[in-house]
């Protein structure tokens, strides 16, 4: 009996130091992925450019010199300062939109993004190797599989202690030692209270975990009564945003155009000239059909004078909607605050279809109000500001580090909720 306990405890708890060393691993080689997907991915791919540039061979564009790419993550727009041509080409190159700062990423984290972005290869299926298409597929999620592991490796330590238990019993009936029945596995209060405990922090992580996404639309991309292309229109055509989205600049909100301000140019636009369009679906798209939708909708008959007054609006579907005890004003941060809108909706020129680019949460808001710095400069907005503008001057305040948006009170409960 003595042996066999011998064999059977060091076996158990093998297997737990096992398993524990072996998702540890894991875990730690997954560190960089995490890192990279909560603060990378909103703007970077690793194949190709998104708002920011591809990052595969980063390390080998900046020279192989960590230490710049840890200042220049840490605060681009500070880095900028110290003259680096590469630097200086990266920000025109992407338009002058600034990366937001990342003061919270320690060197060893961004080490490890920069660890896992070197390593990382494009996962191919069997079909698309011999289709020769080379599309990169997404990297699987190990999660589901751990949990079958974790599970398995339970039931074989539960099982262990049963066989545990009936070579006890066997032990002691061989020497004539009277011993206690064993406790079903159903009836005993150990088992029992462990298994509620795993089913509730399982179903609390998932309850949590749905319960922190409510409400949050990223990647939403509803179909519109018209199909109507940004990548043409603010992209090719390099019509500004400002154009057709004036209240952005003057009012909260940023408002949808009028058909008023669609017919000044397709009043006389009738006929869709420019390269090819596609659907999510990959289905091409008519331009020239589109147009006659629109032509529907403010009742216009080309050739003949049109008569607002038969207009009908469109329908739009709103994508980008926050909760009504939320405030947000466009205007203070496109004319104050001087923001680009790509910054909030993504790549917009390179969009046909709209989505949703971010996930608008809190958390995301106030990340960028403690990254942000505050443009003072030419900006009458901020002049009130006295006191700051002195120790800028004065040097009290660090002109690298600047003054954030946290720092005027933009991460006060009242600046945003009613």
């Amino acid at each position: 009996m003595i042996l066999i306990r011998s064999i059977i405890r060091p076996f158990l708890l093998g297997s737990i130091i096992f398993f524990i060393f072996s998702f540890g691993n894991k875990v730690k080689a997954q560190d960089g992925k995490a890192l990279f997907s909560q603060n990378c991915a909103s703007c970077h791919a690793i194949d190709k450019k998104l708002t920011g540039p591809a990052l595969k061979g980063v390390e080998d564009r900046w020279g192989g010199d960590r230490k710049k790419l840890h200042a220049w993550i840490h605060n681009s727009q500070a880095y900028l300062k110290t003259g680096d041509s590469y630097a200086v080409n990266l920000f025109n190159e992407n338009n002058k939109i600034p990366m937001n700062a990342f003061p919270s990423l320690s060197d060893k984290d961004i080490d490890a993004i920069l660890d896992y972005v070197k390593d990382w290869k494009p996962a191919t299926t069997p079909a698309a190797a011999t289709a020769g298409s080379g599309a990169p597929v997404q990297e699987g999620d190990n999660t589901l599989l751990f949990g079958i592991l974790t599970l398995i490796l339970a039931v074989i330590a539960f099982i262990l202690l049963q066989v545990n238990s009936n070579l006890r019993k066997l032990s002691d009936s061989k020497e004539g030692v009277v011993s206690a029945e064993p406790i079903p596995f159903w009836k005993n209060r150990t088992y029992i209270a462990f298994v509620v405990i795993v089913l509730f922090l399982v179903g609390g992580y998932y309850t949590t975990k749905s319960a922190i996404g409510l409400g949050r639309n990223k990647d939403y991309q509803p179909i519109q009564p018209i199909y109507y292309s940004h990548k043409v229109h603010a992209g090719v055509n390099q019509i500004n945003c400002l154009y057709c989205h004036g209240g952005a600049q003057d009012s909260k909100q940023a408002s949808i155009p009028s058909l008023n301000v669609c017919m000044n140019c397709h009043a006389a636009i009738n006929e869709y000239k420019g390269e090819k369009i596609y659907n999510e679906e990959g289905e091409e798209v008519n331009g020239t059909d589109q147009i006659k939708k629109l032509y529907e909708y403010a009742g216009f008959i080309p050739g003949k004078p049109w008569d607002p007054a038969k207009a009908k609006p469109i329908e739009w579907v709103k994508i980008h909607n926050l909760p009504d005890h939320v405030y947000f004003n466009h205007s203070q941060h496109i004319k104050a605050g001087k923001v680009q809108c790509q910054t909030c909706h993504g790549e917009i020129t390179k969009m046909d279809e709209v989505k949703q680019f971010a996930d608008l949460s809190m958390g995301w808001c106030i990340n960028c109000h403690r990254t942000t710095q505050v443009q003072f400069k030419e900006n009458g907005f901020y002049s009130i500001y006295e006191k700051y503008h002195e120790d800028l001057k004065n040097r009290k305040i660090d002109s690298a580090k600047g003054i954030t948006v946290e720092t005027i009170g933009g991460t006060e409960c009242q600046k945003c909720h009613y």
